[in-house]
């Protein structure tokens, strides 16, 4: 299971209900029918609350833009259930016009060459963000918009702390841990908060940490997949098991890591009961709806490396929206121009207006609000910025062992060294990449 897979999953569960009702289109609705020159499309979205409440906005904006053109939303469940529904209706030909689905290497997996419609020849391409567009692209060609925003994996910092204790944000990683030195040497919060009663959130230092394995070696996605590159052979891969058992035999861990759940590592960080919390930036979600007084206290920064002119962080992307190729006629035409909408600044803004972003847009000219979270302004700079922001290790390689969140925390908790966590993992995707059929495996 990939890691944005688990940790929306879980983010979900925490921060929103599922959605149910909203409007539904009938499932087969592929005709090119329109009630004199009126066109209707149905769009297919996962049935979380705030993803609903977007798809409605978004057909809303949409249609009084567009009056001759009605979007119908439809819902599905998300998780596997949600990614079968998928591929049997693309396999059935029963697919809604236009549909959201993930990114990266669960778009690759329904066959976008075979089952969508390319639109790298639409206007709106060259405004799309260049690591938005890797991740929804095969054979060159681009198949999808942006729905949502990016998130990314960092280290959530308590402001206020930072600031009576007179310590900067840090590039490198000896500049973190002397943060850290000085933050224990204060005795009133934990210096580094884990939580590894949920362990999918163990694995922030390896994950959030590819920007600077990518800086350092451009080719590693390439020989990693082929098995030339190796965690525990790799000197700049192993960086981030050695950053999991640091933090440990340093003693700057809350007290109560191994049982500390997400929400609890979310309230140290919010309150200043710990400082520093290496956690996908979308849980800043719950910190504004939970803690919303000291939402505007948390800040984000990248897993610090050890070159501080390569800092830059390791960014997930938003999902896509699709159409099938089985949107023909002034369907596909209506299509086009709902993905036009949707990939604009217009589009952004009534995404905003449904839910308040938690990250970047990935359009050109879209502009965040300026109540958003500190988090999702802090994000923006590395967006924004030239090379300080890279795509994560999954959106790049399909290579990725299920054990790496258990290996995460055994290394973390001080059971198993690093250079030993690294080798195990590495030992763990070795079934993975040969199910994949992957060469060199």
């Amino acid at each position: 299971m990939r890691f944005r897979t688990m940790a929306v999953g879980a983010l979900a569960a925490a921060t929103m209900a599922a959605g149910g009702a909203c409007s539904a289109g009938s499932l087969g609705s592929n005709d090119d029918g329109g009630e004199g020159g009126k066109v209707t499309l149905s769009l297919l979205v996962d049935n979380s609350e705030d993803t609903v409440r977007a798809g409605e906005q978004l057909a809303k904006d949409f249609t009084a833009k567009n009056p001759d053109i009605t979007v119908k939303v439809e819902t599905r469940p998300a998780g596997t259930e949600g990614d079968n529904i998928i591929k049997t209706r693309l396999s059935t030909g029963d697919m809604t016009d236009v549909f959201m689905y993930n990114s990266g290497s669960l778009f690759q997996a329904i066959a976008p060459q075979k089952n969508l419609v390319d639109v790298t020849d639409q206007p709106y391409a060259g405004q799309l963000d260049e690591n938005f567009k890797k991740t929804v692209s095969a054979d060159n060609k681009l198949y999808g918009v942006p729905w949502g925003t990016f998130s990314a994996g960092g280290i959530m910092y308590n402001r206020p702390i930072y600031q009576r204790l007179g310590l900067q944000v840090p590039k490198t990683w000896a500049e973190f841990m002397a943060n850290n030195a000085k933050i224990k040497a204060d005795g009133k919060a934990a210096p580094v908060i884990q939580t590894y009663q949920e362990t999918w959130t163990s694995q922030l230092f390896i994950l959030g940490d590819f920007h600077n394995v990518l800086a350092a070696e451009p080719d590693f996605p390439d020989k990693y997949t082929k098995n030339q590159a190796k965690y525990a052979g790799d000197p700049n891969a192993l960086l981030g098991f050695q950053h999991l058992q640091e933090v440990h035999d340093a003693g700057y861990l809350n007290k109560d890591f191994a049982s500390a759940k997400l929400d609890d590592g979310l309230r140290m960080v919010a309150k200043g009961e710990g400082v520093h919390y290496p956690i996908l930036s979308g849980t800043i979600a719950t910190i504004v709806a939970n803690y919303s007084d000291q939402a505007k206290d948390v800040g984000l920064f990248p897993i610090p490396g050890n070159d501080a002119a390569k800092n830059g962080l390791t960014v997930w992307t938003p999902n896509g929206l699709y159409i099938p190729q089985t949107t023909t006629g002034d369907k596909l035409a209506a299509a086009k121009k709902f993905l036009a909408f949707v990939g604009s600044p217009d589009g952004c803004t009534s995404q905003t207006t449904a839910s308040a972003p938690t990250g970047p847009y990935a359009v050109t000219g879209c502009q965040l609000p300026a109540d958003v979270p500190q988090v999702a302004k802090d994000m923006q700079t590395y967006i924004d910025g030239q090379n300080t922001s890279s795509l994560a290790l999954e959106f790049l390689s399909p290579v990725k062992g299920p054990a790496l969140e258990q290996i995460c925390v055994e290394v973390g908790s001080g059971i198993r060294k690093a250079p030993a966590g690294a080798a195990l993992y590495d030992e763990d995707v070795k079934k993975q990449a040969q199910q994949l059929g992957l060469e060199g495996w």
